[in-house]
């Protein structure tokens, strides 16, 4: 005869989970982490190349995420505090190791970008070429297009003008278009 196992659910619910572990529960905190950690190094690695480097920063988003556990609001989803907290670590990283340089420049942006680019690429293939921009192009980059900001918001994030976001953003894609047309080109002998 099998055994068969049965799975208690300890927690019921996020809520549950964030009030034990204001409360300082360590399984509850720990919980919270197994199950944010996995998508929270993806958003550190959206900005940090270096996947230790990535954890480091992720492990401390986690500290301050603890640590100010019991602000959370719940007006929100956590996930989105959490994400909140492992970009500004992020770019707080970053800045530290002062790999950001943002180059003041006005450019008119005129050009829409957003149907130019198509392929068939994986996503490693894709985030090798966000991983190869200059820093301050791929921060703008993510932020505007992958985390969801306007331009308004990262220039307040990033401490820049929004003029500045925008024409990071507009070479970001530049660069990548250029990038992808080249990639397309050398795999299918097209352009």
């Amino acid at each position: 005869m099998k055994a068969i196992l049965k799975v208690i659910q300890l927690y019921k619910n996020n809520n549950e989970l964030i009030s034990k572990a204001v409360k300082g529960n360590r399984d509850a905190q720990n919980r919270l982490y197994e199950v944010h950690a996995p998508k929270m190094l993806s958003v550190c690695r959206y900005y940090i190349k270096d996947l230790q480097q990535a954890e480091e920063a992720m492990l401390n988003g986690f500290f301050k995420a603890f640590t100010n556990l019991k602000k959370f609001e719940d007006k929100g989803s956590f996930e989105g505090w959490l994400r909140k907290i492992m970009v500004r670590e992020s770019i707080s990283f970053l800045r530290v190791q002062k790999r950001v340089e943002f180059l003041e420049e006005n450019i008119i942006t005129s050009k829409d970008f957003s149907n130019d680019i198509e392929s068939n690429m994986e996503v490693a293939e894709i985030q090798s070429l966000i991983d190869a921009l200059p820093e301050g192009y791929k921060m703008v980059f993510v932020l505007y297009a992958i985390e969801g900001y306007k331009h308004f918001e990262i220039a307040e994030i990033l401490n820049i003008s929004e003029g500045t976001s925008k024409s990071q953003l507009f070479k970001a894609r530049q660069v990548l278009q250029k990038q992808i047309n080249e990639l397309n080109s050398q795999n299918y002998g097209t352009n």
